[in-house]
């Protein structure tokens, strides 16, 4: 099932996520429901708050972005109740966008190799070291589960100059090719 898309300006963008437990009811489902809503979406990453749940869980899909980087082949993965342990390596500056900032894109300036420890979709446990792409996006995407969003990270002046882009998309004024809610109005 494709579901709405909480849009910058709604409250649980902000919110801080929390681990779910173990039986948590209709994973199997809800995971299945973010990848139909990812790619609905042409996204390669989202994040549970981005369709409104308070949860630690992330989905990532590289393998559109194949033709240009092979390694991305196959990098498919389910993030649960990750918490990343080390951030290290050299800061790199690259655009990002977001699904929940539509018509946005800014570069963010991130470290490139992150320690991460999380379940995957079977809930078993890892502990792996990501590096360059792999690492920006999954960083990218657990900042939602820490109530963070891209613009959150660009300067002040590129802030600045977004604000009236950013102002419309609060007010629900943003078209998108994608299922969107937007934030209550006051």
């Amino acid at each position: 099932m494709i579901l709405p898309i909480y849009l910058y300006g709604h409250p649980i963008l902000r919110k801080v996520t929390k681990d779910i437990p173990l039986d948590y009811p209709n994973l199997q489902t809800l995971l299945a429901n973010m990848f139909e809503t990812m790619y609905k979406a042409d996204g390669i990453g989202l994040a549970a708050p981005q369709i409104g749940l308070e949860d630690r869980i992330l989905v990532i899909d590289l393998s559109p972005l194949a033709d240009d980087n092979p390694s991305f082949q196959g990098f498919k993965k389910v993030f649960i109740n990750a918490h990343i342990i080390e951030k290290s390596g050299e800061e790199e500056s690259v655009d990002e966008g977001c699904l929940s900032v539509p018509n946005i894109h800014e570069k963010v300036s991130r470290q490139n190799r992150i320690r991460i420890q999380y379940l995957d979709e079977h809930l078993q446990p890892h502990d792996e070291v990501y590096e360059g792409y792999k690492a920006r996006v999954i960083q990218h995407e657990y900042d939602h589960l820490e109530g963070i969003v891209f613009v959150d990270l660009i300067s002040g002046m590129r802030k600045q100059i977004n604000r009236a882009k950013l102002n419309r998309i609060i007010k629900g004024d943003v078209k998108s090719s994608y299922k969107v809610k937007f934030a209550p109005q006051k």
